[in-house]
């Protein structure tokens, strides 16, 4: 079971204490003094509207003269979070921590206590930016993760069950993990450093007291730490970070390319080895991908600097690009190696104002890759306005329509000529989070 666990110069390696005996004692601490300042508690509170199931009674409300009126229900949480610029009061924590609160508050190891304004949240990667008063903040320097090493020696700094901010220790037990259900794209850090729920949004450094990862989740069959433990790469936290400061949001494109695991079978029809590479399936029309030459069959092996090999790798190099960045991709193609050079593009849409009077404050994009892999086909409802006619009737941002009027959708070309073609009310199927039901729109 998987348990949620609620940029400047890096400092020179610290000094050894003191000598006893003429010998040396290692010691962390003057690591964790410079770290510590960084490595804040998270306190949230959210405000549900609840009532009794009598309040629903009018002959109780008149009998007890007891007013219509629904009473709140505050409920809290606690989690950790990073500061990562000190100039602009920047903290990094993750989406899980701060989901639907209505107020956030940070804790400082100094004992003060801030309101932090939300910046951005990603979801996708279960990070989320807020914002404190910039007054004598420290900030944790990022290092590279992407040089980390499975053996390297980590160190975990949180908020567990709001006990107070805990450091623990532990090595980096392997890299690239995936496989945490409701993320978009994975690369976890897997470490034997305790974490423990409170420890979302902390900090997992490096012994030059560089932040390499941000705690967030652990495997746990009962509940409690088993010395495994998962961090997302300060690589893929950077992107975001800079993403979510400049947008509020964290603006993905596509190559156009679906891929497909190699199983052992293909493998072998390839003549490569299993788990190197991934099948292209499929090329979008008007895609980066064709106008570069990619063809159904190529088999992609690496990306920039990174090799290729399970399309949870295509997906997290492609999610980690900006609109307009340029990337080299390698592909194996009747068993001779090619390269070619693709551009991120944003992805196709629509705007419902374009589509039909009933569907206006809606905007419509094509399905990532990553989404298609789970074997959904249809349209992502993207962006909607409060007071549409979608909204109304129940429809969220991040709803798919995999159908209209009893017509499957595949894409946005299918939603079009389905939505053209129908008179009267326009009957959508929606799929929301794996649950399928009719919204009609008058």
């Amino acid at each position: 079971m998987l348990l949620a666990c609620t940029l400047v110069p890096g400092p020179a390696l610290a000094a050894l204490p003191a000598a006893i005996d003429g010998e040396p004692l290692p010691s962390l601490a003057p690591v964790l003094k410079q770290v510590t300042p960084s490595v804040v508690n998270i306190n949230t509170k959210t405000r549900v509207r609840v009532r009794s199931p009598l309040m629903d009674d009018p002959f109780f409300r008149r009998f007890f003269n007891v007013p219509d009126i629904p009473r709140e229900r505050v409920s809290q949480s606690l989690g950790s979070g990073v500061i990562v610029d000190a100039d602009e009061g920047y903290v990094l924590t993750n989406y899980h921590v701060i989901a639907g609160s209505d107020e956030i508050f940070v804790g400082l190891k100094d004992g003060r206590s801030l309101e932090a304004k939300l910046i951005g949240t990603d979801p996708d990667t279960d990070l989320a930016m807020v914002q404190i008063p910039a007054e004598k903040l420290t900030a944790l320097p990022l290092a590279d993760s992407d040089e980390l090493e499975v053996g390297d020696f980590v160190v975990a700094v949180g908020n567990p069950f709001g006990l107070g901010q805990t450091v623990t220790s532990g090595i980096v037990s392997a890299l690239g993990r995936t496989g945490l259900r409701g993320l978009e794209y994975q690369n976890f850090i897997q470490t034997d450093a305790s974490i423990n729920p409170g420890n979302s949004g902390g900090a997992l450094i490096n012994l030059r007291g560089e932040l390499v990862g941000i705690n967030s989740a652990i495997f746990t069959p009962s509940g409690g730490n088993v010395g495994i433990g998962f961090a997302i790469p300060s690589s893929m936290a950077r992107y975001v970070m800079e993403q979510l400061i400049e947008h509020g949001e964290v603006r993905r494109g596509t190559l156009g390319i679906y891929v497909q695991n190699l199983t052992p079978d293909l493998a072998g029809a390839f003549d490569i080895e299993p788990g190197q590479g991934v099948l292209v399936a499929e090329i979008v029309a008007d895609s980066a991908a064709q106008d570069a030459g990619l063809q159904p069959g190529d088999v992609i092996v690496r990306m920039g600097k990174q090799d290729i090999n399970s399309a949870q790798d295509f997906y997290n190099a492609e999610g980690r690009l900006a609109l307009g960045d340029s990337l080299r991709v390698e592909y194996l193609r009747e068993g001779k190696s090619r390269k070619t050079s693709l551009v991120i593009q944003s992805l196709p849409f629509i705007s419902g104002d374009e589509l039909d009077y009933r569907l206006k404050g809606a905007r419509f994009v094509e399905l990532t890759a990553k989404q298609k892999q789970r074997n959904i086909s249809g349209v992502l409802l993207d962006e909607l306005a409060p007071r549409s006619r979608l909204s109304r009737e129940g429809l969220e941002a991040g709803d798919i329509i995999i159908g209209v009027a009893r017509q499957r959708v595949r894409n946005l070309t299918d939603f079009k000529e389905a939505v053209e073609g129908t008179r009267g009310s326009i009957l959508l199927q929606i799929d929301r989070g794996g649950r399928t039901y009719i919204a009609r729109i008058d």
